[in-house]
């Protein structure tokens, strides 16, 4: 059963402009629920895509999914050679989370109108809504990688030809309000005019 939710700010920006990574160890249940998961999809398809190709989706791993993904996270850990303590700790990454959702790429590199880069922006400005539909809905999230979005095995369990695995969401709700981890420019820095 979900917490209720704050009710929406009154800044329309503020789920924007407050949002933060968090990271697993700062996040407990709930995670999303499935409508919750649908809204923030329906707000990763509000990004700009060219061509409306839709260069990406998302496969949820819940229930019994996540014990099979961290038996594939152990695994493939000591394949390359890690500790068994260090296996363990990859096993964790599978199921210490309250949800996580794979990121997964499908990038058509012969596309005649939308460029590659295009399509990665697209997965990029979806990716960045369905954080923030999170955010808005209450809940904490950051998208993780590292070596295991390149391990075959990893990415056969989840891509289809053609796809690459980009890496993982982990959700849930977060347990206080976080700090921003690296400096950011002030709007001001970001902002120039051209030519300038």
């Amino acid at each position: 059963m979900n917490t209720p939710r704050d009710p929406a700010p009154a800044d329309p920006l503020e789920s924007l402009l407050s949002r933060l990574s968090v990271g697993t160890k700062y996040l407990r249940e709930p995670a999303p629920s499935p409508d919750e998961l649908r809204r923030m999809a329906a707000a990763a398809l509000r990004a700009p895509d060219h061509a409306g190709l839709v260069p990406y989706r998302f496969a949820v791993v819940r229930g019994e999914a996540r014990q099979r993904l961290a038996d594939l996270f152990e695994t493939v850990a000591l394949a390359q050679g890690k500790p068994a303590e260090q296996a363990r700790r990859d096993r964790g990454r599978a199921t210490e989370p309250p949800l996580l959702v794979a990121v997964i790429a499908r990038i058509d590199a012969g596309h005649p109108v939308a460029t590659v880069h295009e399509q990665w922006i697209a997965l990029g400005g979806a990716l960045a809504n369905f954080l923030t539909a999170a955010h808005a809905l209450g809940y904490g999230g950051k998208m993780l990688s590292g070596s295991k979005v390149r391990d075959q095995a990893v990415m056969s369990a989840f891509c289809r030809p053609g796809e690459t695995l980009v890496g993982w969401m982990v959700l849930g709700t977060p347990l206080g309000v976080g700090r921003p981890k690296f400096h950011k420019p002030s709007p001001d820095e970001l902002l120039g005019d051209w030519p300038g």
